[in-house]
């Protein structure tokens, strides 16, 4: 409902209902549902894959190396897994080898 605090889906703590950030524990897009990075279509934590668009929806952390969900940050050790691409600068999450933007290789 507009206007109650929700919880955040990574601590359960109040959040309010335009958060992008939990001011609790500091997580990315505490509230509402998830969506794809490729296609936008509304998927949930335990897809491996998009049923819209077949994306894969784990990756490797870039810190730890295991195995997580494309969230925000990693499962296990809780490190960004958000990534620069180095050839047009868009921050996005590292769920493939290419930019999602302008498909260049994200590592040098």
């Amino acid at each position: 409902m507009a206007g109650y605090k929700q919880p955040c889906r990574y601590c359960g703590k109040l959040v309010p209902p335009d958060a992008r950030i939990c001011p609790y524990c500091g997580k990315g897009t505490p509230i509402g549902s998830l969506k794809c990075p490729r296609c936008r279509d509304n998927i949930e934590k335990d897809y491996a894959v998009c049923p819209h668009c077949g994306l894969s929806l784990q990756t490797a952390c870039p810190v730890c190396g295991k195995q997580t969900f494309f969230g925000d940050n990693c499962e296990v050790c809780g490190a960004s897994l958000k990534v620069t691409c180095p050839k047009c600068g868009t921050v996005q999450p590292a769920v493939g080898p290419n930019c999602s933007k302008c498909g260049k290789p994200l590592k040098k």
